[in-house]
């Protein structure tokens, strides 16, 4: 038959450039009973025949929507077995499920539709399941996309292949339009079946097709050929930034527990397109759930990025997301910000070796003679500080920051605020209450590891014992 040679040239065509399938692949084929699902039970069926050997599974759906739905469910079963291919069935009542389920009847049956294709193919180790879209479905899926304002990715509408929970959603009919299937099925003498929903415009689909387009199809009797193509267009494009976003990760991105975090300079000398698609990215790995992330969010944690002022924010983003500027770094995360730590530590000698176990850090102390001690200046900004071991009051307390601390600077006339020290070193707020601040015996703040010591016990030429503080990370396999 003519019709049919031409859908399976077609099919293999498509199947070859987007690798649908191959020989001896298995395949569930999602079959409603409509023509357009008929139509691919019979296209597969008959490549699997003569041009390449195909393992298929007819599997079927019934949603309860409607009376006729058993029916319709034994002539798909029927179907099947004219054709010699296992069927599968599953049965729900999805007017009873929509009412707990918050996505309304077409959001719940298309979830449990899904899920139990997914399933099937999993139980007969199948590689694909085949979905029978077409290119009218296809102009309509833009569509609705474009008046919704969807992006790049939207308009390059179904996909033809796609990979949910390791099985690959195939659609080999895309470039074939529902009049060719229909008119494949009468030539063909195929029965199937007709919903008579798809003639009720209370859904969204629907009052697409019946109203929407032909009220377009008045100004452009080409639309729906615009459409596919804009799709077509959208498809390679958004493939390309996509793979251009991915390589754009790899060289601007660190990855730690939960979050990840971007130079605001390297994020800067991106292209504004692939600044969204680096944002977007971050957050798809970050959730599950991206159908929160609209343009507008993205567009928030981009300007605020780029502006001069002010330099430290945080921004939630919904589903537990945040992004947070700390000077230069952005960071997104997926969980709270860390607590604020509390913890006070006594320290003297001969007691040597202190955990801090809040931080996983230890302190130490060491007793240095003067003979073999060089100074080495004001120790600002290292892990190590040196006191006069005579001039320093023990003992000393190691304890997490507290509102109004002050610390008196060498080189400065007075104190200074810890607070203001951390802001002038551009010292992240989320790391600041993992500092602790070495206190003597009066309570004077003498070292903040890492950021500044005070002027008192400094080690001069009268000398005569040096007192070594040292902070380090906790040995591996060490108790905290």
């Amino acid at each position: 038959m003519e019709q049919m040679n031409e859908i399976v040239e077609s099919v293999l065509e498509s199947a070859a450039e987007h690798k649908l399938f191959g020989p001896y692949d298995t395949i569930v084929v999602a079959v409603s009973g409509g023509p357009d699902s008929v139509a691919l039970l019979r296209i597969l069926h008959e490549i699997s025949l003569t041009r390449t050997p195909l393992n298929l599974i007819c599997a079927h759906v019934n949603h309860g929507f409607r009376a006729e739905s058993r029916e319709e469910a034994e002539f798909v079963r029927s179907l099947a077995g004219e054709l010699g291919i296992p069927f599968e069935l599953a049965e729900y009542d999805i007017p009873a499920l929509a009412k707990n389920s918050g996505l309304g009847p077409e959001g719940t049956a298309r979830e449990k539709r899904y899920q139990f294709l997914i399933e099937t193919a999993k139980r007969y180790g199948a590689r694909s399941v085949a979905l029978a879209h077409h290119a009218d479905d296809q102009a309509e899926t833009v569509l609705m996309r474009l008046l919704r304002g969807s992006g790049p990715s939207g308009l390059a509408g179904m996909r033809w292949k796609r990979t949910e929970k390791n099985v690959e959603l195939i659609r080999p009919f895309l470039r074939i339009n529902k009049t060719a299937l229909v008119t494949l099925c009468q030539t063909g003498g195929f029965f199937y079946v007709e919903d008579a929903t798809n003639l009720q415009t209370i859904y969204k689909r629907n009052a697409v097709r019946l109203e929407v387009l032909p009220m377009l199809e008045q100004h452009n009797p080409k639309v729906k050929q615009s459409l596919l193509q804009l799709a077509e267009i959208a498809g390679a494009e958004d493939d390309f930034m996509e793979a251009s976003a991915a390589k754009c990760f790899d060289e601007l991105v660190s990855v730690g527990q939960s979050k990840y975090t971007f130079n605001r300079a390297a994020f800067a000398a991106v292209p504004s397109a692939l600044q969204r698609r680096l944002i977007k990215l971050i957050l798809n790995y970050l959730s599950a759930d991206s159908s929160s992330l609209d343009f507008s969010k993205i567009e928030a944690v981009r300007r605020g990025t780029l502006q001069n002022d002010p330099t430290v924010w945080s921004l939630d983003l919904g589903g537990g997301l945040v992004c947070v500027r700390q000077y230069d770094t952005v960071l997104f995360s997926s969980k709270p910000q860390q607590r604020k730590l509390s913890y006070t530590y006594r320290m003297s000698l001969p007691n040597s070796r202190l955990k801090l176990k809040e931080i996983g850090k230890v302190m130490t102390m060491t007793v240095l003679e003067k003979e073999s001690f060089v100074v080495q200046g004001e120790d600002i900004g290292k892990m190590s500080a040196w006191f006069d071991g005579d001039e320093l009051i023990l003992p000393l307390t190691i304890r997490s920051r507290l509102p109004g601390d002050t610390i008196r600077v060498m080189g400065l006339n007075g104190s200074k605020k810890v607070k203001d020290i951390y802001i002038d070193d551009k010292i992240p707020s989320s790391e600041r209450s993992a500092i602790p601040l070495v206190c003597d015996g009066l309570g004077n703040i003498v070292w903040i590891p890492g950021v500044r010591r005070s002027m008192h016990a400094a080690v001069g030429r009268h000398t005569a014992s040096v007192l070594l503080l040292s902070l380090e990370e906790m040995e591996n396999g060490e108790e905290a």
